[in-house]
């Protein structure tokens, strides 16, 4: 029997606010001193009173107006109870049956087709406490609470089971992030955890609506294990339907060493978290003017800035695609263009999307970190070197990384190194003699009418020469020697 397979994802996005969801705290934790961001109100205490944080609550307006979603002009917050350690009341204060947002939709597009995604809902929440399980000299283990985390808001992001594959699962997620971090109202790193998700999976016979039981899947840290727990999870329901077993219905933890999901504990259902509406916060209502002044101040989308970035620049879509995936990097490219406007938009992104790209992924950086070390300003004067002849191509990329090894100049780097280019042709042509003179097979092959053979020679002399000869230059002297041969 073939089976489909049906995902639906629910994102948390932890929002940069100046403070926490319902009390007065810094929201700028992340680098201080175990539990010093706390007050009565996020420590739980009996008979505090919270308050809505309203930059929280535009930032989940701007993200559902961003996600095509209704804005609820009535919503309201809601108690969600269940007994965790790092859940300081023993309840969260969530929303349940009246979001920001509702029945919306995002576009993705995996491989050569796109298709519509729909999101149920946007809401607003508050994170829990963070748990540091330590092991002592003795080799007794033990738990630390950190509140510093407890009440920070969070925005959680329902998306309809409309997905089928793991690919359009980390397409969805990729473009969702990109989002976020347009509006300004996340970092949405994952590998931070200011960027989370569960996804919620099923398989079912083709041709039928009906799923078999829902398995949650969680402790996924980055793109590429969503991809392999999904892929993971898919086959191993598959697995269990064939050999007769039946698939519980629960919520898995994703093992990235292992390579596999494991059980973690039964999944809840709504009614296990027993909601009711939070007696210390008043209904909050939405008018359509705080609507439309909240819209406004959207600013400049994915789609919109690739779009521009294809009829301003003229880059085709592949280039403006990879540009706008994320908001630094289009920044960082834009900024380049605007240095110097005499160099080719589309060499500065060839420039961007291959070396630069090459070297921040060999490192498992990022275009931030790329752009602590090396500027836009830098790059380009390294771009202005290149194009007066100063220095080759080739050696243009060896410098571009040491710059960013050692976060020196350009210029310092080739007058250190001797790698300014050769412009003396008569030393470029005592070393194409020597080459022709060492290599005589390919000569022999180039005259016997091989062209291939002249790109070898040419390749041997930028090698020689350390990559500091013209290879247009290197080719017209080897022609030329070599026709006198």
């Amino acid at each position: 029997m073939d089976f489909e397979t049906v995902i639906g994802l629910e994102v948390h996005a932890q929002l940069i606010t100046k403070s926490k969801m319902y009390c007065r705290c810094s929201a700028d934790y992340s680098s201080d001193t175990p539990n010093t961001h706390v007050c009565p109100v996020c420590l739980g205490m009996p008979g505090v009173l919270p308050t809505i944080n309203k930059q929280a609550v535009e930032f989940g307006m701007m993200t559902a107006l961003a996600l095509n979603c209704a804005i609820s002009e009535y919503t309201k917050f809601d108690r969600k109870n269940y007994p965790y350690p790092d859940l300081m009341k023993g309840y969260q204060i969530s929303q349940y049956d009246h979001p920001i947002g509702h029945h919306g939709w995002m576009e993705i597009e995996v491989n050569c087709y796109k298709k519509k995604a729909g999101i149920t809902r946007v809401h607003l929440e508050e994170d829990v406490a963070k748990l540091m399980h330590r092991t002592s000299e003795n080799e007794k283990s033990y738990t630390l609470v950190d509140v510093n985390r407890s009440g920070m808001p969070l925005m959680e992001i329902v998306g309809e089971p409309d997905l089928r594959t793991p690919e359009e699962a980390r397409e969805y997620l990729i473009k969702l992030r990109s989002i976020l971090q347009y509006l300004g109202v996340s970092a949405a790193n994952m590998e931070e955890g200011s960027f989370r998700c569960d996804a919620n999976i099923s398989i079912r016979p083709e041709g039928t609506t009906e799923l078999l039981a829902k398995v949650e899947v969680k402790n996924m840290n980055s793109f590429k294990a969503v991809h392999k727990a999904l892929e993971y999870e898919a086959e191993r329901q598959r697995k269990a339907v064939e050999q007769g077993k039946k698939i519980a219905q629960e919520t898995r933890g994703w093992v990235e060493a292992a390579g596999k999901t494991v059980s973690q504990r039964s999944k809840e259902y709504a009614h296990d978290y027993r909601y009711f509406p939070e007696p210390d916060l008043p209904p909050l209502m939405i008018s359509s003017d705080w609507i439309e002044e909240v819209r406004a101040g959207l600013p400049e989308l994915p789609e919109a800035r690739r779009d521009r970035f294809m009829s301003q620049y003229g880059l085709p879509l592949y280039d403006a695609n990879l540009l706008t995936s994320s908001k630094a990097m289009a920044e960082y490219y834009e900024t380049m263009v605007k240095v110097n406007k005499n160099i080719q938009a589309k060499e500065i992104s060839n420039w961007l999307l291959g070396p630069a790209s090459g070297i921040i992924n060999a490192d498992g950086s990022s275009i931030e970190k790329f752009g602590e070390r090396v500027s836009p300003e830098r790059f380009v004067r390294l771009l202005e070197l290149t194009a007066a002849g100063t220095i080759s191509t080739a050696s243009a990329k060896t410098v571009l990384e040491d710059m960013y090894k050692s976060n020196r100049d350009s210029d310092k780097i080739i007058a250190e190194q001797g790698l300014g280019q050769i412009k003396d042709t008569s030393e470029i042509e005592k070393v194409s003699v020597e080459i022709i003179a060492s290599n005589p097979q390919a000569v022999a092959d180039y005259r016997a009418g091989k062209a291939q053979s002249l790109k070898f020679l040419v390749g041997q002399m930028m090698r020689a020469t350390k990559g500091r000869t013209d290879p247009n230059l290197a080719t017209e002297i080897l022609k030329k020697k070599l026709e006198e041969g």
